[in-house]
């Protein structure tokens, strides 16, 4: 592979002939990292015959820096390639009115706010997107201080607080170590980019199926589809304090919106329009920062490669962790990552192998708050017909509810309607239960508990397969990008 130091290739001169491409050596990769660089506004670049002097003018554009500098004793790099994406806290560019509007009061921390490793494989179909949480515990490699000039030894941090003291150099460092994964691009995206890019895209579909506010951020959503725009996008990718998930679910929110901005940008057919294509790329570069490696070739080439690249084509997991409060003196509460399973993630990354694993055709499924094995069900027959209650039991179980396999008959044995009697404490999971029943009325009962309760009437048809979105600590845990996205 190239090293990612060398500068682009320069235009060829106006007056010179026609001239064919050479043949690509079989050891030499294109550089794709530019795909995330745009939001994937350049997936049609080639195809659409946008130009090469197109190009350029939006390649001169990017912020460029060298976080590879004086780099020495690096992983070995592997087949496909890696770039590191980070945000970073860019609320010092943001006016005052969208400051107060969307709850970004303070100092800015000159910190990353989300860091995801970004595979993309060797056959460029498939892209693997890894979040790492900001508050992992990471040791960071010797340096010297890019404010003091101070010489600094090895010592624990936050894995977000790397960017403070050594700035994209030390960024990298730190996750190469952590990681054993080289990193092939450098990709830094701050609040005003990710804001904009949002507008000029027209907005990005999210779904939710619960109600989701967070004060800290000023988010506030209902249940339902929503179409966010860029300050709203914004809160939903910035909040932790929505429920007892805090950064965990922050994370699976951030991959929820990264596969629906893809969806976007693939999908709405904006892209395929060169004036509009032109405001998209030239609004994003505007305030990003990337490594001298991104150039015109690479990105005409990525346009000609990614045709039919979708949100299927893309994966999303997190770290997984072995402890979420894992205490450091004079640092606080950390992530510690699990370090047997978090090996064999970045083994997979380095040796070019998918994170799912493809699942056998199923039908569609509705998306509900509470993971069906979470939720603990006793059924009974409310009729006089033997072996409903059976039939209720393994159907629910064979959905994935946690159901006692042993049904009973009901008081009332003359039921018409379906009936799920709950705890008014377990609301969510009653709600998330009655979708798997078509027409099946709700009925709180307190004390009940919070086991559920499941009288099927003589209506009873079939139980519907129903699924939930939720951080997965204990395991890859990785699920595609049109399995999070909006139907």
């Amino acid at each position: 592979m190239p090293t990612p130091h060398r500068s682009p290739r320069p235009p060829r001169p106006r007056a010179a002939p026609p001239q064919r491409r050479r043949p690509r050596k079989q050891d030499e990769r294109p550089r794709w990292g530019m795909r995330m660089a745009t939001g994937l506004s350049v997936l049609v670049l080639g195809a659409g015959g946008i130009g090469h002097a197109v190009v350029t003018n939006l390649e001169n554009g990017i912020d460029r820096i060298d976080p590879f500098k004086d780099m020495k004793n690096r992983p070995s790099g592997g087949h496909g390639m890696n770039l590191l994406l980070v945000g970073t806290d860019g609320r010092d560019k943001i006016t005052k009115e969208e400051k107060a509007k969307y709850r970004l009061g303070g100092a800015p921390c000159h910190c990353t706010d989300t860091i995801m490793l970004v595979h993309l494989s060797s056959d460029k179909k498939r892209a693997s997107i890894v979040s790492l949480p900001r508050d992992s515990y990471a040791e960071i490699p010797e340096h010297r201080d890019q404010t003091t000039g101070e010489e600094h030894a090895a010592h624990p941090v936050k894995l977000n607080a790397a960017y403070a003291e050594g700035g994209p150099n030390l960024t990298v460092r730190t996750v190469e170590h952590m990681t054993g994964v080289k990193v092939d691009h450098y990709l830094e995206v701050d609040f005003t980019s990710f804001m904009t890019t949002v507008d000029t895209l027209g907005g990005v579909r999210i779904c939710t199926t619960r109600p989701m506010k967070d004060s800290y951020t000023g988010l506030d959503l209902a249940a339902g589809t929503h179409e966010l725009d860029g300050g709203q996008a914004l809160q939903y990718v910035r909040s932790r304090h929505i429920d007892g998930a805090a950064d965990l679910g922050r994370m699976q929110r951030q991959q929820k919106f990264m596969a629906s901005l893809i969806k976007q940008a693939t999908s709405s057919g904006v892209l395929l329009n060169p004036v509009k294509f032109r405001e998209v790329a030239s609004t994003m570069l505007k305030s990003v920062r990337a490594d001298r490696g991104f150039g015109t070739q690479q990105m005409l080439d990525l346009g000609q490669a990614m045709q039919g690249f979708s949100a299927a084509s893309s994966e999303f997991t997190s770290v997984p962790m072995s402890d979420v409060a894992y205490p450091v003196k004079g640092i606080g509460s950390t992530v510690k990552w699990d370090p047997e399973k978090s090996k064999q993630l970045f083994q997979a990354l380095r040796e070019d192998k998918p994170l799912t694993v493809k699942r056998p055709e199923q039908a569609p499924a509705k998306k509900v708050d509470v993971p069906p094995r979470q939720i603990r069900v006793q059924v009974y027959n409310g009729t006089p017909k033997d072996g409903l209650g059976s039939t209720v039991d393994a159907a629910l179980r064979g959905t994935g509810f946690d159901t006692t396999r042993a049904p009973l008959n009901g008081e009332q044995r003359d039921l018409k309607h379906t009936v799920v009697t709950y705890d008014p404490r377990w609301d969510r999971s009653a709600k998330s239960l009655a979708a798997a029943l078509p027409g099946a009325e709700l009925m709180p009962v307190k004390g009940q508990g919070a086991t559920m309760k499941v009288t099927a009437g003589t209506d009873y048809a079939k139980v519907e397969r129903v699924r939930a979105d939720e951080p997965d600590p204990s395991g890859f845990g990785a699920v595609t990008g049109d399995e999070v996205t909006c139907p």
